[in-house]
């Protein structure tokens, strides 16, 4: 009989242990994908470009003299201090006031011929083709005068405006040619410094007039500097390669900023321009890339992933930059994009 209840007996207990396991194996499973989001910053926002460049001022100027000779004197260092006016530097003016001495003494002569010419004329002794001629020949001596005095004068040079020496390219004793530099100076003292900066040809579509910037330089540890886009270059600097734009700056420019010295800008742009300011995406996010054309998994609010297909406009450091098929997307999905398909249900994770 022990042995009739315990045959009965195990059926009964394996039944019930069936019984108690059935429910965690019926318990439905988390199909979603997990995956990582990115909110996307749309066209219109605020965007920060990054740019170094150097100081300058908007009036630095190349001097040299008007005619060729043999300088005398240069009165002024680099680095000094310079007023509208003053005089920086002369050639040697023996040959230049003995030019000046000719055309004054040619000029005499042709106003004495006049002269004579005139009072024959009177007594029709000389013809009118003589007085012509002599009142031609009076009024190029006058010319030839005038350009000698201009030259004489353009035989120094004079600072245009306040501001510094900047380089001196020529010594005294040096023999010169006309229009070679002699000095470069600027006028710092009265105009506002520029940071001309370089720029790819997206970060030049992505700026505009007026757009404000944060400037920092290592002369000025943690001080930073106001500024505004004021010009952008039409042009690529064929000694660069590059775009340029000038940042003019704003307020009272401190006193550790000299011509030549590099600084960073952060311009703060608004990407209100489609035609030259685009979405930017991480490489994470791409997928199927053929060319222009590629494509990324975004999120919808009711927790589904769909593929759109984007327009790829090129590479910037990081990010790829998209021209086309993101618009109204508020997040695009960065990691678990290997195990999705169109309308598949998400899962977001941190």
């Amino acid at each position: 009989m022990k042995h009739i209840t315990l045959l009965l007996t195990l059926p009964v207990l394996l039944l019930a242990a069936c019984t108690h396991e059935k429910p965690a194996a019926t318990k439905a499973a988390d199909d979603r994908v997990p995956v990582k989001i990115l909110a996307l910053q749309q066209p219109g926002a605020m965007q920060s470009i990054e740019a170094s460049g150097q100081f300058t001022t908007d009036d630095d100027v190349m001097l040299s003299f008007k005619i060729g000779g043999i300088i005398d004197r240069i009165y002024v260092k680099e680095g000094d201090a310079v007023r509208q006016g003053q005089l920086l530097a002369v050639l040697k003016l023996t040959e230049i006031d003995a030019q000046v001495q000719q055309a004054a003494l040619a000029f005499d002569k042709a106003q004495r011929d006049h002269a004579r010419v005139t009072n024959l004329y009177k007594d029709s002794v000389a013809t009118l083709e003589q007085l012509q001629n002599a009142k031609t020949a009076l009024d190029v001596a006058k010319q030839q005068l005038d350009a000698a005095k201009f030259n004489r004068s353009y035989a120094e040079i004079r600072a245009t405006k306040d501001g510094y020496i900047l380089h001196k390219m020529a010594n005294e004793g040096q023999l010169v040619s006309p229009g070679v530099a002699v000095l470069q100076a600027n006028g710092a003292r009265s105009s506002a410094w520029t940071l001309k900066v370089g720029l790819s040809d997206k970060q030049w579509a992505a700026i505009d007039m007026n757009d404000k910037a944060s400037i920092h330089c290592d002369a000025l540890g943690s001080e930073t500097i106001n500024g505004e886009v004021t010009h952008k270059s039409q042009g690529v600097d064929p000694a660069t390669g590059s775009l340029t734009a000038d940042i003019r700056l704003l307020g009272k420019t401190p006193a550790a900023i000299a011509a030549g010295m590099y600084g960073k800008a952060q311009i703060s742009t608004h990407n209100d321009d489609a035609t030259g300011k685009m979405w930017q995406v991480p490489y994470e996010a791409l997928l199927d890339a053929d060319g222009s054309m590629g494509y990324v998994f975004v999120a919808n609010a009711d927790s589904t992933a769909s593929k759109v297909k984007i327009t790829i406009q090129g590479m910037d450091k990081n990010t790829v930059l998209v021209s086309d098929g993101l618009q109204n997307v508020q997040n695009i999905i960065v990691a678990g994009s290997a195990y999705l398909t169109d309308k598949s249900k998400i899962r977001i994770v941190q």
